[in-house]
This record gives C-alpha cells, sequence and structure tokens, in this order.
C-alpha cells in the first residue's frame, strides 16, 4: 500500500468580527464518509445536480445576500461558502462566485435505464460502438470517477462521494484551502475533496489526470485514499 499523505486537519475558529463590505479575501474548503459497497451509482434513483450561485457585487456583505438569496442565515450561508470566502466572513471580495443552493431533480433508475437503453439501440444502428461519454458537470464527474474506480476496484457510492464533495468545496472544482494546518505547510487542500499535494500523488490513479484539480482525478485519488485509511469513501462524514 502506498504511503499515506498527511491529509488536512480542521480548525475550529469563532467568529468575532461583524459582516462587512465586500472586499479582499482567500479561499478554503474541506471532506466526510458511510459503509463499503461496490462503487456504484445510486440504485433506486439517478440525481441531476445543479447548482445555484450568485455572484458578489461591489458592496455586499454575507448577510445581505443571504436575506436576498438564502433563508436569511448568513452563518449557514459561509458554512458553506467557507471553502471559497477563507477564514474570515467579513471580508468577500466582489466577483467571487458564491453557491446559495442547489436544485435536485430525480429520474427513476427504471426510468433512465430503459431511455438508456433505446438510446444506445437506436445508436447502434446507425454507427458503431464508441466510448462512453459523461456530461462535464458535478454528475458527470462523479460518473466518470465512479467507472474508473469499478475498473480498479476502489469502493464507493454516488451519494457517498456526491455528500463529500458538497461538505468539502461545494462543488467547486478549483477550491483551495488556505488557511488550515495544511496551508500553512504549504501543502493546501485542493480541489473537488480537498485533497493535498502529497495525498495526490500517494493515491493517484493510473489514467486520470496528473493535475489535482482535475475533477475526475481530484474524485478518484481521494475516493483511493479513503479506502485504504476508512474502508470506503462511504465511511467518510468528517475531516479525514
Amino acid at each position: 500500500m502506498p504511503a499515506r499523505g498527511k491529509h488536512r486537519r480542521p480548525r475550529n475558529s469563532t467568529l468575532t468580527r461583524g459582516i462587512v463590505a465586500a472586499g479582499t479575501g482567500g479561499a478554503a474548503l474541506a471532506l466526510p464518509l458511510v459503509g463499503a459497497t461496490g462503487a456504484q451509482a445510486a440504485p433506486n434513483a439517478v440525481p441531476q445536480v445543479s447548482l445555484v450561485t450568485y455572484k458578489v457585487a461591489e458592496g455586499d456583505t454575507l448577510s445581505k445576500i443571504a436575506k436576498a438569496h438564502t433563508t436569511g442565515d448568513w452563518k449557514k450561508l459561509y458554512k458553506a461558502n467557507r471553502a471559497v470566502i477563507g477564514d474570515d466572513p467579513a471580508i468577500i471580495r466582489p466577483g467571487l462566485q458564491l453557491t446559495v443552493g442547489t436544485k435536485n431533480g430525480r429520474t427513476s433508475a427504471k426510468t433512465a435505464t430503459t431511455a438508456t437503453a433505446s438510446k444506445a439501440s437506436t445508436a447502434s444502428a446507425v454507427t458503431p460502438a464508441s466510448a462512453k461519454t459523461y456530461t462535464d458537470d458535478l454528475d458527470g464527474w462523479i460518473r466518470q470517477s465512479l467507472d474508473v474506480m469499478a475498473q480498479q476496484g476502489i469502493p464507493g457510492t454516488y451519494d457517498g462521494i456526491y455528500r463529500n464533495i458538497i461538505r468539502e468545496s461545494s462543488g467547486n472544482p478549483q477550491a483551495m484551502n488556505n488557511w488550515d494546518s495544511n496551508a500553512v505547510a504549504g501543502t493546501p487542500s485542493k480541489g473537488l475533496l480537498q485533497v493535498i499535494d502529497p495525498t495526490f500523488s500517494a493515491y493517484h490513479v493510473t489514467g486520470t489526470s496528473l493535475d489535482p484539480f482535475d475533477p475526475v482525478a481530484n474524485i478518484t485519488a481521494a475516493c483511493n485514499y479513503a479506502a485504504a485509511r476508512y474502508g470506503s469513501i462511504d465511511n467518510v462524514f468528517g475531516a479525514y
């Protein structure tokens, strides 16, 4: 088993400053886990996930944004976006993309399977079989990673991966933690599942990109690490 990279340790902090107008800020984020199963998508339904975002404007505060686009709880908004805001909720810079919610639609697995089979049948009658394609979004990245994981024998499920991604990065593949102990040591956590470079290198899966910010490479390496340490990404429910 390859040497484990040191993963990030969360730092508890108390919010003491009030919310002020948008200025300059950093970026930050972290990952969670359930029961080891085979690499597969959610069995009963196919989640269609899209993020609802808001672009910070000059003069915005988290309180103002929360009142206009969420339930009004700026602390909850900050928690969901800490990975991109940084350690100080009082400082948000104009142009920053914040996640203010998600949209979830579900299609029954049976319906999705039937539709997919029908399309595949029609396509095969016209052209030879081609390589499987994936959408360039969170759903597609997770599904592609699951296929790679299945080939490599790495356990994990769609729900386990999705749950951890939302907690760690809110679905932002460019998220980077610039405030915790790992960042101070020069190895900030990166990407969808907030992996530090030593861990990414040690658990990188052959056939995926060597870029830790690449969504599929990041997910697959993190799941490989989680499998070695916890049995499965499904067993992660907090910092790992």
